[in-house]
């Protein structure tokens, strides 16, 4: 795992627009057809519809639909790293403390998302046989696993690596559930969750 916008209406009208506008709906309008119909479903002329702009304007801004996408996928990790960050900055001084808001804030919104979840899944099936969406998933989970190893060592853990990966997991494992079948249990119960298997590393 690691919010989607949600696309405005369909604009039948194109629109003319500052050039950083009009990018950024691409790529807005790109999460919103990826989550709405799929990798199969997400094209050049459906993203533009969607982003009321002309069809030839991609090319423009982008190389083509896969580049479009990786923007995307791009897009989606910021706005989570952002989330992330803004639980930390509400979390007070205490190390433990902090690397529980750090971790949870994954299930509360706007990261506890259905939409983002059917466009993240989207992006996973790309980074198998996409170099770019591979690349850019890297070096996503890279930097959350070296935050969160910073976040370990403050808090007394010792095999921070070892930590990093297996809280990783747990996160992207207890929010694919919440995200598929929220009635099975809600976030208090991840977090509780949560906090249990980060006490048995700082121990």
């Amino acid at each position: 795992m690691r919010g989607v916008t949600e696309g405005a209406s369909r604009r039948a009208a194109f629109t003319r627009e500052a050039p950083d506008v009009r990018r950024q709906a691409l790529v807005a309008a790109a999460e919103t057809v990826l989550a709405r119909e799929g990798v199969g479903g997400t094209s050049v002329r459906a993203i533009c519809a969607e982003a009321g702009v002309s069809p030839g304007l991609l090319r423009h801004y982008f190389a083509g639909v896969d580049d479009l996408i990786a923007a995307a996928y791009e897009a989606v990790g910021q706005r989570i790293d952002a989330a992330l960050d803004a639980a930390l900055e509400t979390a007070g001084p205490l190390p433990r403390d902090r690397l529980l808001a750090y971790l949870a804030a994954s299930f509360a919104p706007p990261v506890l998302d259905e939409r983002l979840l059917a466009a993240w899944i989207g992006f996973w099936s790309l980074v198998k046989t996409k170099p770019r969406m591979a690349e850019i998933h890297a070096a996503s989970y890279a930097d959350f696993r070296a935050r969160l190893e910073t976040l370990l060592a403050e808090a007394g853990a010792t095999d921070t690596r070892a930590a990093a990966i297996a809280l990783t997991a747990t996160v992207d494992g207890l929010w694919l559930e919440l995200c598929l079948d929220p009635r099975t249990f809600g976030p208090e119960a991840a977090r509780a969750i949560l906090e249990r298997t980060i006490r048995s590393w700082l121990a």
